[in-house]
């Protein structure tokens, strides 16, 4: 199931430092915390991963945006690999990966390595969100040019904690000096070691073997190193790297995952308008005189009895309660009573698609990871509505996936997420 690689890392007597030259993964970067890293360093990965074009170069061509702006990612890996910026290790490893906090509190523990790849929902892994086919293309395009998995997938298993080889080869191996051993500005320690013992690899291999693995993030990922294979094989290349993707697995017995609510900024719908549209199917009950402090506060003191959302702009707070269950069948009419019953799902075919008439996609609405962000988006203008939704328990996600569900895209966010740029698997390593 994981596989050891050669990793190819940053050299880090050539960057100002690794903390400057990383970066959370390439979907939950803001555009100001992207300005933020592309001025941290000039060899910051967020180069590689969300890389830019000048428009101007490429409008007499005709060409997408797109396609020159990847072109320009793999020649700026060949050459930070050509400058010892970037440099393999010596051979294949399995890399083990901590994220503590301050104090020495361990926030989570996994293996890195090359995930065999499976269909999804008929193997070994598990999905539990829909994906939507331009961010797939985007990211398979961008592994097709730089010829690299640029950033690992997270996924958790259940390991059953710690009586596993797993856990007993990772616990003696942290044992010994890190790789790798930073602290970034969310307040996170992040250590990396190298399992490169082959009879160690082997028995890890053979343990993780066994298991199911949930992705918790990664899912558009995912779909594109699929998507990536079946073009390689289509093109007769055989075998090879592509048959693998760089992947985050941890032991979620052992490390409970923590699950973050995602949030919507919907341009072009005052808030007043929003919550009068809401009130066929919710009741509606305005904030008059809040804060925004005290309207979050609001809503997730709701949510722990009920479904709850906070509808809000500018200084206009609304709490949407109690959703309407044969309103919620109305506009589910295919889905089961437990994906009905899925806040995520009330938000997105209930609340936007059927009250409001907004389609839930990259084209319609703002993805926020931060309530606070969500919150300040839609303070800018008089027709911006945020939506900020509870977050998916962790059971919940678990019980949808095993019935072969899936939850609605862009609902849960898995924390903590592995940082970018610790570790890349490029194809000509193997």
């Amino acid at each position: 199931m994981l596989a050891p690689f050669r990793g190819l890392r940053y050299a880090q007597d050539r960057v100002s430092g690794l903390a400057e030259v990383t970066s959370p993964p390439y979907d939950v970067i803001a555009h100001d915390t992207e300005d933020h890293l592309l001025a941290s360093d000039p060899h910051n990965i967020v180069r590689l991963i969300l890389p830019r074009h000048d428009a101007h170069n490429h409008q007499a061509r005709n060409v997408s945006p797109a396609e020159p702006a990847y072109a320009d990612a793999a020649q700026l890996l060949r050459d930070w690999q050509d400058e010892g910026i970037l440099v393999p290790d010596p051979v294949p490893a399995l890399y083990v990966y901590e994220q503590t906090l301050e104090g020495g509190q361990v926030l989570q523990r996994g293996l890195i390595g090359a995930l065999r790849l499976a269909p999804l929902g008929a193997g070994p892994v598990l999905p539990h969100e829909d994906v939507i086919p331009g961010p797939v293309a985007g990211r398979r395009q961008l592994m097709e040019a730089t010829g690299a998995n640029l950033e690992p997938i997270f996924l958790l298993y259940d390991g059953n904690g710690s009586a596993t080889a797993t856990a007993q080869i990772t616990g003696q191996v942290r044992r010994g000096e890190p790789l790798v051993a930073i602290h970034t500005e969310d307040g996170i320690w992040h250590r990396l070691w190298a399992v490169t013992d082959p009879a160690e690899q082997a028995a890890i291999t053979a343990d993780l073997g066994t298991h199911q693995a949930l992705i918790a993030d990664g899912h558009h990922r995912y779909a594109a190193y699929l998507q990536l294979q079946a073009r390689k094989q289509k093109a007769g290349a055989g075998p090879g790297p592509w048959d693998a993707g760089l992947a985050l697995l941890v032991d979620s017995t052992a490390f409970p995952p923590r699950i973050g609510a995602i949030h919507r900024v919907v341009p072009g719908l005052c808030p007043a308008t929003a919550a009068r549209l809401a009130e066929p199917a919710f009741t509606v009950r305005a904030l008059p005189g809040a804060t925004a402090q005290e309207a979050l506060a609001a809503v997730r003191a709701a949510g722990e009895r009920h479904t709850a959302f906070l509808v809000a702009g500018g200084q206009e707070f609304y709490l949407l309660t109690d959703p309407d269950p044969e309103a919620a069948k109305d506009a589910m009419p295919d889905r089961s009573d437990r994906w009905r019953a899925l806040s995520a799902a009330v938000m997105q075919e209930l609340l936007l698609g059927k009250l409001w008439q907004v389609t839930d996609d990259d084209q319609h609405v703002e993805i926020h990871h931060d309530a606070d962000e969500a919150l300040r988006s839609a303070a800018g203008s008089a027709d911006r509505t945020a939506v900020i939704c509870p977050p998916l328990p962790a059971n919940v996600v678990r019980d949808v996936a095993a019935h072969g569900e899936r939850v609605p895209r862009k609902s849960t966010s898995f924390a903590p997420k592995p940082r970018t740029g610790l570790v890349l698997r490029s194809f000509a390593l193997g």
